[in-house]
């Protein structure tokens, strides 16, 4: 039986950040935010076997810098507009095209390597068009989250889920609304609430579908692009994780360097030597 073309591992990588120019370039502990990402990603592959790691980008900097990181590099357009349609493009630059293809932005240094290699598993063993990691919130951390959003309310994304892990809906309100909260608190340490960690997988066929379509009514309200998947009807599979030790989920302004370095300063570094 001839062995089935590698599954992809794209990173997206921009140099044009408003808010934190030039990003996947910049250190966090002695390391670029490129490196580490880029660490993860080849950490995540030789977990699932028959997987290839890829850099897309549209800067001469960053590209360079990946060569020297031994990553290959795919050159994409400046006119994409997220980071799901430059790992499409990515992976339409492949000799061969890939069955499934992960988009690990880069500028999520934290995403442990094991979740990464689940995404793939999953989607292997499934039949789901999408997959993507949710955790479940204890109160006290359902309690973060919503003093969190009082300040900036778009941030954090939660998630409802069927019994077989199949998602219902993501939303940027914190769902589902509890009626009976109290009793819940008094039933045990965790809450019906489940918070998504914005890491995907995807099959091709459903990637470039993804990329050929136009943004969808609720994704457009809430900002949220799995949802496109979801209203035109295809399967979004969450794959559950232990809450994440490092809570930074991307990096996004010089205030979250700060507080990347003090997580590691704090729990360890998690590069994967």
């Amino acid at each position: 039986m001839a062995t089935p073309s590698p599954d992809l591992i794209v990173v997206p990588a921009r140099f044009g950040s408003t808010r934190l120019p030039g990003k996947p370039l910049l250190e966090i502990a002695g390391r670029t935010l490129l490196e580490r990402v880029t660490a993860v990603a080849r950490a995540a592959a030789t977990l699932a076997g028959n997987c290839e790691v890829v850099v897309a980008t549209d800067d001469a900097r960053i590209a360079d810098h990946a060569h020297a990181l031994g990553v290959d590099v795919a050159l994409t357009g400046e006119e994409l507009d997220s980071g799901s349609a430059r790992a499409c493009a990515a992976a339409r630059l492949r000799h061969t095209a890939p069955a499934l293809v992960i988009n690990l932005q880069g500028d999520a240094p934290f995403v442990p390597p094991a979740v990464v290699a689940d995404l793939i598993a999953t989607l292997r063993d499934g039949e789901a068009d999408v997959a993507t990691p949710v955790y479940r919130l204890d109160w006290d951390r359902l309690d973060r989250l919503r003093a969190h959003k009082t300040t900036t309310p778009f941030s954090g994304t939660t998630c409802i889920r069927s019994p077989d892990g199949r998602a219902l809906w993501f939303s940027k309100t914190i769902v589902p609304a509890l009626r009976e909260e109290t009793a819940l608190r008094r039933a045990g340490p965790l809450s019906p609430v489940w918070q998504h960690l914005g890491l995907y997988g995807y099959r091709m066929a459903a990637l470039e579908w993804f990329a050929a379509t136009m943004p969808s009514a609720y994704e457009q309200l809430e900002g949220l692009e799995q949802l496109r998947f979801l209203e035109n009807g295809r399967t979004i599979a969450t794959v559950a994780i232990d809450p994440p030790q490092h809570a930074l989920s991307g990096i996004d302004t010089p205030a979250d360097l700060a507080l990347a370095e003090a997580a590691i300063a704090r729990l360890g570094d998690p590069f994967p030597a």
